[in-house]
């Protein structure tokens, strides 16, 4: 049997652990022992106490919660779009025909550029926000779930239909099922590039969340802050990813041979 190439046990663990005190060593060689200045690089525990300092504050959890909440509902109005889209390209070769060729273009498209469109269409605040996360979070759900469905093992469907599933039933308990773990790759990528679709859209069309904590910090030079934010962003970010990880693979485990 082939041997899975993805690490698994202690590896898991041990790896990034390493990894993390490597680069919080060179991060504080290059602070400390190489003299960096602490207003372009504060060392780890500068950064440390400042996170200690913004975390006790309630406006920052405030500010987080927004961020959050745009992202989220982002990747839901994205995802409500890119799915049904996907689905009608599965099943339709005039509709396929019709929009692929204009789907890589909208990725050519840099998300800051579609901000003042956004902002003359809708306006500043959370509406706006939410459009360019669901803009940005469209191709790559699209993009993996088509992936998945154009790649489900046909004799499985063929079987399912001479046992006499069609149409809604057939999508329901054979082809998404089958396609759920390329939907929910799509998703993690979506959720991700939805929280940068957030913070950018609060850098340019206005909000109350970590992109505007992070133009305040920059103002005020505070880059132990903005050491911070990024941070928080990152965690965010990466604790989605891997919440959605779990469920996916839970769903392969569930669905392999015993």
């Amino acid at each position: 049997m082939a041997r899975s190439s993805r690490p698994s046990g202690a590896i898991t663990v041990v790896a990034p652990t390493l990894a993390l005190v490597a680069l919080v060593g060179l991060w504080w060689a290059l602070s400390a022992v190489a003299g960096v200045e602490s207003w372009i690089l504060p060392g780890p525990g500068e950064v440390a106490r400042r996170a200690v300092d913004l975390l006790s504050q309630q406006w920052m959890w405030r500010r987080i919660g927004v961020t959050a909440g745009e992202a989220f509902l982002g990747c839901v109005v994205g995802a409500a779009v890119a799915l049904p889209m996907s689905w009608a390209i599965y099943k339709s070769r005039v509709f396929q025909a019709a929009v692929e060729p204009f789907l890589g273009a909208t990725q050519a498209i840099p998300a800051i550029a579609l901000a003042p469109l956004l902002v003359l269409w809708i306006g500043y605040g959370l509406a706006a926000v939410v459009a360019l996360c669901a803009l940005m979070v469209f191709f790559p759900i699209l993009v993996s779930t088509v992936l998945g469905l154009r790649h489900l093992d046909q004799e499985v469907l063929e079987a399912a239909e001479l046992d006499g599933a069609s149409g809604w039933v057939m999508a329901r308990t054979m082809e998404i099922p089958l396609a759920s773990p390329s939907i929910l790759a799509g998703l993690r990528n979506g959720f991700t590039l939805s929280v940068t679709g957030a913070v950018v859209g609060e850098m340019v069309m206005g909000g109350t969340g970590l992109g505007a904590v992070l133009n305040q910090q920059r103002v005020n030079m505070d880059t132990a802050g903005m050491f911070v934010t990024i941070g928080i962003l990152c965690t965010l970010a990466m604790g989605v990813y891997a919440a959605i990880y779990r469920i996916e693979r839970r769903r392969r485990l569930a669905g392999a041979p015993s």
